[in-house]
């Protein structure tokens, strides 16, 4: 089974709060990501004021392969959000890895395991 990464992971990692080598070895190249885990990162605050990173941040991410909001995707979304109640970015993330027959890479597996999806658990330091 393929992974999903989820965006606390890409956020850990690029910070290297991380250690985990299997890890490193999924992003190491190419990864595959969720339009929100985009969006959530880039979006980091801490962008705005430190434009090089910004650009080493745009680069990293330039490595993945982006799962855009689809119809299916949207309406698994929905379904889940109905169903357990969860926030917008996990049902979207969730979806996304439903859909795609993907297990999540996350630091938190209990969001997304109730969810009805694989996880992967990362070791943080």
């Amino acid at each position: 089974m393929d992974h999903l990464i989820d965006t606390n992971i890409v956020i850990y990692y690029f910070n290297g709060l991380t250690n985990d080598e299997s890890l490193h070895n999924l992003l190491n190249e190419s990864f595959k990501i969720s339009i929100i885990t985009k969006i959530e990162f880039l979006g980091w605050g801490q962008f705005v004021a430190d434009s090089t990173l910004y650009t080493k941040a745009k680069a990293f991410i330039g490595n993945a392969t982006v799962f855009e909001l689809d119809e299916a995707i949207a309406e698994q979304s929905i379904l889940l959000r109905q169903q357990f109640k969860t926030k917008t970015p996990d049902a979207i993330i969730a979806a996304t890895a439903l859909e795609n027959n993907l297990a999540v890479v996350t630091h938190n597996t209990q969001d997304f395991n109730r969810l009805g999806v694989k996880t992967i658990s990362v070791t943080m330091k």
